[in-house]
């Protein structure tokens, strides 16, 4: 059935925008171009679009510069903030941006881990909203565009080691992960009650991440292998991102693997393949090699270690310490591709970035002899900082979700 007027509107202004916020500022010809609409029509939807105050005027373009033909729209990037957490063991890092994503404040804190539950949550919450006035978001914004709405924080994404609930959407308790992190989401909602929080595994936004603005761009299937302090998976099938019965598609860390003394247990990845490529055995491995760095706060000791042995090609320790842990990733992600067949396998996380090409290339050439599926290994080009850019898409993705709809929906 052909669609109703209203529907039709909707589905217009909706595609005018994403083509907005995929393309940037644009003229109502070239809106006409890239849509394939009738001049009337993008005519009369840029006039909904401006008094619903979503788009507006940034420019005028051609060689006049003046005219109905010339004006450039784009879309109000401050007609709403967003929140971004990337929620680690050892701290919280917060940025609030725009509409569109350009970030406006940033900041991280410590959080020790004898720091009590009460205490840690207090100190998370308190950093969100101290980075949410620096950028405007809690009070800074003038008055007449804070009764509208305007400059809010309307939507706040957050990453977190451990299992998202599938049915609840909230982080599931566990017994290797601060309580605190189980706390947040709630506290940040009562803190924020006007704000929507959204919390997602971080493993599976990185992967958004590096499909979105990373170095997965052109793939619409493939595996992303977390390396960082811990181990994990995220699993991007025909588009979409596969988070399994109980959410736990990609703990990799509990995968049993030849060259452990032990095996996991349910509680405890120790034995898993986080024995062989999570930070410590990483450094353990590269104390065998001969390979040291000065360490890192803001990284894994072992990012440090592999782009170490990375800057010293042709070093008899740098070459064997990354042909071991070649070997050792290679195992993991085996077996990940002899289930799944993904074609692509992207080594993220702090340490995947580090080791760059030269790991991903002997990663894949192991791949190749131990393996009959073809499969590329590309080295992440977002690194640790692709949980927090993840978690912005996410909120970005959920504000505009909402601010796009027809006000009917809303």
């Amino acid at each position: 059935m052909p669609a109703s007027p209203s529907t039709a509107r909707a589905i217009n202004d909706r595609l005018a925008l994403r083509l907005l916020q995929q393309e940037g500022p644009l003229t109502a010809g070239r809106l006409k171009q890239l849509t394939g609409l009738s001049r009337p029509t993008v005519a009369d939807l840029v006039e909904r679009l401006t008094a619903s105050g979503l788009v507006r005027v940034v420019g005028e373009s051609g060689e006049q510069r003046r005219g109905p033909n010339a004006r450039v729209y784009g879309i109000v990037a401050d007609r709403a903030h967003l929140a971004a957490l990337d929620v680690r063991t050892e701290g919280v890092s917060v940025v609030v941006s725009d509409l569109v994503g350009h970030v406006l404040a940033e900041a991280s804190v410590p959080i020790g881990g004898d720091t009590g539950t009460v205490p840690a949550v207090e100190q998370a919450v308190a950093l969100v909203e101290r980075v949410a006035k620096e950028a405007g978001s809690l009070g800074a914004t003038p008055a007449r565009e804070l009764v509208r709405g305007w400059g809010r924080l309307h939507t706040v994404g957050i990453g977190a080691p451990g299992l998202i609930d599938p049915d609840t959407g909230e982080l599931r308790d566990s017994s290797g992960l601060p309580a605190w992190h189980r706390r947040l989401a709630a506290a940040l909602q009562e803190r924020l009650p006007e704000a929507r929080v959204l919390i997602e595994n971080e493993t599976n936004l990185a992967a958004l991440a590096e499909q979105r603005d990373g170095v997965a761009r052109d793939r619409d299937t493939f595996v992303l292998l977390w390396l960082g302090h811990g181990t994990g998976a995220a699993v991007v099938l025909d588009g979409a991102l596969r988070r399994g019965a109980s959410g736990g598609t990609g703990e990799i860390g509990f995968l049993p693997v030849p060259g452990t003394t032990t095996l996991p247990s349910a509680t405890d990845c120790e034995g898993g393949f986080h024995s062989l490529a999570g930070s410590a055995a990483v450094a353990a491995l590269a104390a065998e090699h001969g390979v040291s760095a000065e360490p890192d706060a803001h990284e894994p000791h072992a990012a440090a270690l592999v782009r170490q042995a990375v800057a010293a090609p042709g070093s008899p320790a740098a070459d064997g310490f990354l042909d071991a842990l070649a070997d050792r990733l290679a195992i993991g992600a085996a077996s990940v591709i002899a289930v799944l067949d993904p074609g692509c396998v992207v080594l993220g996380g702090e340490v995947g970035r580090a080791g760059g090409a030269a790991l991903a290339t002997r990663v894949e050439q192991r791949l190749v002899r131990m393996s009959p599926l073809p499969t590329e290994v590309r080295a992440s080009t977002l690194g640790g900082g692709a949980v927090l850019r993840g978690a912005l898409l996410t909120a970005r993705d959920g504000a505009q979700d909402e601010l796009f709809a027809p006000p009917s929906s809303r």
